[in-house]
This record gives C-alpha cells, structure tokens and sequence, in this order.
C-alpha cells in the first residue's frame, strides 16, 4: 500500500518523475566515509585518519614500486 494517499499527492498526473535519471552531481556525492576498527597497539602509531591515510599511501606506493621491479627482473631474464 502507498504510503501517500492519492488525496495527499498534490502533483499533478503530467508529472511523471518515475523515469527520471539522478545525476551524481555536487560535493559529497561521491564521496564516502568507511569507518574502521582499529587495534590498541595499531591505533598508537596511528592517532588518526590523517596518519592512517599516510601510512596506506606510503605502503601503497611501496606495492607498486615492489611490483614494477618485479617485473623488470622477470623481463631482463
């Protein structure tokens, strides 16, 4: 059942908006925010968001350095 009656719907029946496309615009909408759990002994070296953040970035960048080595050893042989 509708939870909004027909005598409270004061749009009129040409405004059909059930085929209308949302577009992802302004601030925020893609934005999101993943709230994470940290341990004890893992929260101290990482008091915040901002060092968490930090400490990814470095490891990702880390991966990607690890990884295009790897595969300049795998192409030289």
């Amino acid at each position: 059942m509708n939870q909004i009656s027909e005598m409270d719907d004061d749009l009129r029946p040409e405004y059909d908006f059930t085929q209308l496309t949302v577009v992802a615009r302004g601030q925020g909408r893609k934005k999101s925010n993943l709230t994470v759990e940290l341990d004890p002994d893992v929260a101290t070296v990482f008091p915040d968001s901002g060092a968490v953040n930090e400490g990814l970035r470095l490891l990702m960048r880390l991966i990607q350095q690890n990884q295009a080595q790897q595969s300049n050893l795998i192409s030289n042989k």
